[in-house]
């Protein structure tokens, strides 16, 4: 791992233990190959749409003669790993790497990863219909430097029979205060049934995702625009209790260890009444083979306080590392990975239920993918376009991004803090304590990464 990371140049890298990594990369990377064969080395998430781009590589290669794609598919957690060894080693073993809108800017600025604009100002790829404000989180200085695979922000899904059983009705844009009312009206232990379902479990991808998003509109924030922590803020302070008086008192039993996983599988089975989280659950939700509520589901967007949005957003983007021996080929697969074509190609070779979502304004366009995701494929674009990835909240930012801060430290900070959250979930400590512990964490980590003397 890294063991500091500046906010210019590249990091200090430690060596030994870390290096070892690299040795199970796969021959022929780099872009080098056997007779002059061109060989793209893409390192990439082990996940469902990961599977299909390798179940469709057929196509690629037939329209690509000459140039072979091998695939290198790992756990996320183990990717990130790798991947940044790699990259900040210099290591050269990857052509292609699968990142997130968090690495992106961090990666760009320094300069592990190639900018995208010139390869992707090719008229046939049509880098305007990229969604803008996933084309923003993938941007750094005005450049893209990540083409995106797939996008998602964030939605209430909520049972619709429930809500009509119980005379309710969900508004077009609910408040948290609008939540937390349904939730104690809806919530019945004894049926089985949560009044809502929230991620609890630590991790900064985990339980931070979607309480970032309440303490934006909240009108809190991490840090000020020199740096200056303020996790312990009445507005941090409100957002936080709000979110952990609902999930403690009308939430899914186990909260604390619950996290997407385990909140999709409890409203998939009908064991909860809303649901606050990735629009990528949706059409889990809508699949009758995996959901017994499939039709009943309604989609809202991500509840307000103060903001009058507050998703979140995040994109899987393919990258090119400036170590590729072969960028001219790694970009012919991204562009082929992350173009129109292929998003007609997944629907018609694999079922349009399967196309990548949040990526293309074009996608949403196509008939058989607005007939296959109608009841999610409208909310999920609102909510998208609807994210300002820059000011997600009421006051500026240094960084760009929403359910994290833009700095390689924060995945440490941000997993400490979920640990202090979720205690307070669990009752094991006041969310008072749990913020005071967690300014102090956001101010150690500002003095010693070098952001504010």
């Amino acid at each position: 791992m890294l063991t500091r990371t500046t906010r210019r140049g590249l990091p200090a890298v430690a060596a030994a233990t870390g290096l070892a990594l690299l040795a199970t990369a796969c021959a022929g990377a780099g872009g080098g190959g056997s007779d002059g064969e061109r060989v793209v080395t893409v390192a990439t998430v082990a996940n469902p749409q990961m599977d299909d781009i390798q179940a469709l590589a057929d196509e690629f290669n037939a329209s690509h003669p000459g140039i072979t794609v091998d695939f290198v598919v790992l756990p996320e957690n183990q990717l990130r790993d790798r991947v940044t060894q790699d990259i900040a080693t210099r290591g050269g073993q990857y052509d292609v790497v699968t990142v997130g809108t968090y690495e992106v800017p961090i990666w760009a600025e320094n300069g592990w990863i190639l900018g995208l604009d010139e390869y992707a100002s090719d008229p046939d790829y049509d880098i305007d219909d990229i969604i803008p404000t996933v084309r923003s989180a993938l941007s750094h200085e005005d450049r893209m430097y990540g083409a995106p695979f797939y996008g998602e922000s964030s939605l209430l899904m909520y049972r619709e029979d429930l809500f009509e059983e119980a005379g309710l009705e969900m508004p077009d844009e609910p408040t948290w205060e609008d939540v937390a009312a349904f939730a104690e009206e809806l919530d019945d232990p004894e049926g089985g049934v949560s009044g809502i379902c929230l991620r609890g479990v630590p991790g900064w991808g985990e339980l931070l995702a979607p309480l970032n998003t309440v303490i934006l509109t909240h009108g809190g924030r991490w840090y000020d625009e020199d740096w200056n922590a303020h996790l312990d803020s009445p507005e941090v302070e409100e957002a936080v209790r709000t979110y952990v008086d609902l999930v403690g008192g009308y939430g899914q039993p186990g909260a604390p260890n619950a996290g997407f996983t385990e909140c999709l599988t409890t409203m998939a089975q009908g064991d909860a009444a809303m649901f606050y989280d990735s629009t990528v659950a949706a059409g889990n939700l809508e699949d009758p083979d995996s959901s017994s509520v499939a039709g009943d589901i309604g989609y809202a967007p991500a509840p307000v306080a103060r903001t009058e949005h507050a998703g979140w957003l995040w994109a899987w983007a393919l990258s090119i590392p400036t170590t590729s021996t072969d960028p001219g080929a790694a970009w012919e697969f991204v562009s082929w990975a992350t173009s129109r074509e292929y998003h007609r190609l997944v629907g018609e070779r694999l079922g349009w239920e399967r196309v990548p979502p949040g990526a293309r304004v074009s996608t949403y366009d196509i008939p058989e993918y607005r007939e296959a995701a109608e009841a999610f494929a409208g909310p999920t674009y609102e909510a998208i376009g609807n994210v300002d990835v820059e000011r997600p909240g009421l006051h500026p930012q240094p960084w760009t991004g929403v359910q994290y801060v833009a700095i390689p430290e924060f995945q440490d900070l941000g997993t400490r803090v979920s640990q202090e959250i979720s205690a307070a979930i669990a009752g094991q400590q006041s969310v008072e304590e749990a913020l005071r512990k967690s300014q102090e964490y956001a101010e150690e980590t500002a003095l010693s990464g070098g952001y504010r003397d």
